[in-house]
């Protein structure tokens, strides 16, 4: 072993830097390789050395490689995650607030724009969680013109929130909640 050692390892290094591209990873490719070769040459008939190890050091800086290249899009996916979930301005939950209140004023502004029967209907229905025939007994409209009403006052706020650079998902939630 000593012999192919010392006739090897140049040839082993050089392979190691054409795909690592760094000494060190290289240097110590060929101390790892030259220490699996003790088990591989027992477990393998090799009919030309040379070639075999060639194969065995461009399989071995390959695999490291692709470990290489696994770590770094873990770091970058956890690095992308902890500052997903990480709170980096101490201050950003107030700013978050203040959004949400900004949209909600809009969402009211959006309400106020439309006509006094959508209005009143939507105000009833969704705000204050009347039912249809609720809404339709304190506006004294049937309750068919009040589902029209609704509907035709969720399609106009709709349009108006879209106009405003609200999505409408923030109109559902509102009135959901």
């Amino acid at each position: 072993m000593g012999e192919l050692y010392k006739r090897y390892t140049q040839f082993v290094f050089l392979i190691s830097m054409k795909y690592l591209k760094d000494e060190e990873s290289s240097k110590d490719s060929v101390m790892q390789i030259f220490e699996k070769l003790f088990s591989d040459l027992l477990n393998h008939k090799v009919d030309n050395f040379k070639s075999w190890l060639y194969m065995v050091t461009r399989n071995h800086c390959l695999m490291q490689l692709r470990k290489s290249q696994v770590n770094l899009r873990n770091r970058v996916e956890y690095k992308k995650d902890t500052e997903d979930f990480m709170e980096i301005d101490l201050n950003s939950h107030l700013k978050e607030k203040e959004t949400e209140e900004n949209k909600i004023e809009t969402v009211q502004d959006a309400v106020n724009q439309l006509n006094k029967e959508q209005k009143e209907c939507v105000n009833l229905f969704y705000l204050q969680g009347k039912s249809y025939q609720e809404t339709a007994e304190l506006t004294s409209y049937s309750i068919k013109n009040v589902k029209s009403y609704i509907q035709n006052g969720k399609r106009n706020l709709k349009n108006i929130l879209t106009k405003a650079g609200i999505s409408a998902i923030i109109l559902f939630i509102i009135f959901i909640l």
